[in-house]
């Protein structure tokens, strides 16, 4: 029920090495206000629903179904929160779960450990968040990577997230890095906004300081009408060369969101002992990158902190609709990152009996809140297979009706 899209051979050995012992999960949550642009994530119908999107999912996570929660799971245009893949999994398997508020307007109905960050502007104005405050959410990552890495012990530790237009703030740390993403990445919506998701990342990184053209014709993605043959994004030439930020913590600070520099800071210290599960698709693609460039001697991190990143130990999974989504190129963004290892769960809802199960099929939702890196567990530690998974999602949508 898992397939390795890239790096085979590290992927397919990290599964061995995992096979059969339990995860610990933990789920960080973030804002940033990119979120509210109107249309730039289906992940709540409206941007006042987008506002509690997070911390409705965190309830739903940990609580399960309830009467009566206090941030009910707000409606989506087409398609059920992933967090019922999540909590599923959770549930079945009584999965210890770490809650980590990393930036958001409220906080969350549910105990979560309050990382004192705060929620990220809109990446368009290049200056998302302070960066000492991006510097502490490092230092707080590294403290509790190594803290979860000693709960799992044998076993390997899930990170995964809830932030709203984050794969728009993942295109921007992405590109900042100098990688060619645009086109690239996937979003909630069932045909990727990728003009829209560029433009604001233009508007960014040039507001920062950080974007140079260099003349070249660049690289085309896959998924959006508006780009024509010579490679330009509505009015805009994409030439797909940036001038990288010498500092990524700087790129950050400038287009990023909170949960970004804690999870990289997490995977990096975790991986020392542990294996990490990167829970996600673009989102935390870009966290891998990110854990990448903080790990270059140029940066100093390792040092400053004496820590002992190890790559082949983190993996990045997520689900087959993020994968294989056709609107986007999640397996040429792993290509383009190099040295890591993508896997997917091929969890299959075509036969379910609700409709906003059947969506995911359509290309609706796809991922979230580490959908896909649970349900990679509930294959790798128990055995389940598609048929007993998706039974298990339909008995809490059932619950939840």
């Amino acid at each position: 029920m898992i397939k390795v899209y890239t790096q085979a051979t590290q992927g397919h050995r990290w599964l061995q090495r995992y096979q059969g012992y339990p995860p610990v999960l933990a789920c960080i949550l973030g804002f940033t206000a990119t979120g509210l642009i109107p249309g730039i994530s289906a992940a709540g119908a409206t941007p006042e629903d987008r506002k509690y999107t997070a911390i409705a999912d965190a309830e739903f996570l940990v609580n399960g179904v309830t009467p009566q929660p206090q941030y009910p799971l707000p409606p989506l245009s087409v398609g059920a929160s992933p967090v019922f893949i999540s909590r599923a999994v959770v549930e079945a398997f009584n999965l210890p779960v770490y809650l980590f508020n990393a930036g958001l307007p409220q906080p969350p109905a549910v105990p979560a450990i309050d990382l004192a960050g705060v929620p990220a502007n809109c990446l368009s104005t290049g200056n998302a968040l302070p960066l000492k405050k991006v510097q502490q959410l490092l230092e707080q990552g590294l403290q509790w990577g190594h803290k979860l890495a000693e709960v799992a012990g044998e076993g390997y530790l899930i990170i995964g997230e809830c932030v709203v237009g984050g794969t728009t703030t993942a295109l921007a740390v992405l590109t900042g890095l100098g990688m060619a993403a645009a086109g690239k990445v996937n979003s909630s919506h069932l045909n990727c906004n990728h003009t829209q998701k560029w433009k604001i990342v233009q508007a960014g990184l040039r507001r920062a300081g950080g974007m140079g053209r260099r003349g070249d014709t660049g690289t085309r993605g896959r998924g959006d009408d508006e780009i024509d043959e010579i490679g330009r994004w509505g009015d805009e030439e994409f030439s797909g060369n940036f001038f990288n930020f010498s500092d990524p913590m700087q790129l950050v600070a400038a287009v990023g969101d909170p949960m970004q520099i804690v999870a990289a800071g997490m995977a990096i210290a975790a991986s020392g002992s542990c294996g990490v599960l990167l829970a996600g698709g673009t989102q935390m693609l870009a966290v891998y990158a990110l854990a990448q460039a903080l790990a270059l001697p140029s940066s100093g991190i390792l040092q400053k902190y004496s820590l002992n990143w190890q790559p082949a130990q983190v993996v990045v999974g997520t689900t087959r609709w993020v994968a294989e989504d056709p609107t986007g190129d999640t397996v040429g963004l792993a290509e383009e990152i190099s040295d890591v290892a993508l896997m997917a769960t091929l969890l299959n809802m075509a036969t379910s009996r609700y409709p906003q199960l059947q969506a995911y099929e359509q290309g609706y939702v796809k991922e979230g809140v580490a959908a896909g890196g649970c349900a990679i567990a509930a294959s790798l530690y128990q055995g389940w297979d598609s048929v007993r998974l998706l039974q298990a999602i339909e008995a809490l949508v059932y619950r939840a009706c």
